[in-house]
């Protein structure tokens, strides 16, 4: 019989080991690393685009902030508000020399002389409508580009007064334009016999022009004038609007334009009149 530790040893090398474990090695790569690393940190696919977005939006902002002229920003700024200059500059929005361009050809068109002054005329024709006009008892309505000064105020109802007075005198009658088809490169012929035959025509009655705020209004009964009235004052308000006061829109008609409160005539609140 074999002592123990000898019979231990032998039982040990009797008894077959088991295989070792294979090692499997994995090779990472970068796209590897960042999945992990955007897994580890919970962000999905889209996020990490749209973050990829905003990063290349701040880059492209931090550029332009650094290279678009200062005084452009301004301009552009300036637009919001001003339909004139906005008008002016165009397409050029965005492109600094294309819109010193336009400032420029405005300046030469203009003259630097007018620029000086404190208020000058819109280069944007403005807009006429018609509101169920009724020319024997409707209000014409007249939108400014913002609050008229008193020199505004003389301005249109001056022309207001002067269309008015013409009116009353008999002018706007179609019956007798023996001159409007004329060639003035001879002496026409004026028949006045024919002038005083024909059936006359009167304006009848109007209103003193008032203003709130921005809009003006003037009531009037045409009477037995025709509706070349209507032509001769929309062509005193064009050469108005462009050299002097500029004008949004002209309607004829209509019973409230704007904000405008009827029988409100306190001068503190923006009213004001001229007297016809």
């Amino acid at each position: 019989m074999m002592p123990p530790p000898v019979q231990t040893l032998r039982l040990l090398l009797l008894t077959p080991f088991p295989p070792p474990p294979r090692l499997r090695f994995h090779r990472l790569t970068a796209t590897g690393r960042s999945d992990n690393a955007a897994a580890a940190s919970g962000t999905t696919a889209r996020e990490r685009r749209l973050a990829k977005v905003r990063e290349e939006r701040r880059r492209r902002q931090h550029e332009l902030d650094n290279t678009y002229p200062g005084w452009a920003r301004v301009l552009e700024n300036a637009c919001r508000d001003d339909d004139e200059l906005r008008a002016i500059l165009g397409d050029s929005i965005g492109n600094p020399e294309l819109m010193k361009q336009r400032i420029q050809e405005r300046v030469r068109k203009k003259g630097r002389a007018q620029f000086n002054k404190s208020k000058t005329g819109s280069i944007v024709a403005f807009k006429v409508s018609f509101r169920d006009f009724n020319p024997l008892n409707s209000f014409i309505w007249f939108e400014l580009f913002g609050e008229p000064t008193d020199r505004d105020v003389d301005l249109l109802g001056g022309v207001i007064q002067a269309w008015y007075v013409m009116g009353r005198l008999g002018a706007y009658n179609s019956s007798n334009l023996q001159l409007a088809n004329s060639m003035l490169d001879y002496d026409p012929s004026y028949d006045s016999d024919q002038a005083s035959g024909v059936m006359p025509s009167s304006f009848h009655d109007i209103s003193d022009v008032e203003f709130q705020d921005n809009w003006g209004r003037v009531w009037v009964d045409l009477g037995t004038s025709d509706y070349l009235g209507l032509d001769v004052l929309l062509n005193c308000l064009t050469q108005l609007s462009s050299e002097h006061l500029g004008i949004k829109q002209v309607v004829f008609g209509g019973k409230k334009m704007g904000d405008w409160e009827e029988g409100m005539k306190n001068s503190d609140y923006g009213y004001r009149h001229f007297k016809i």
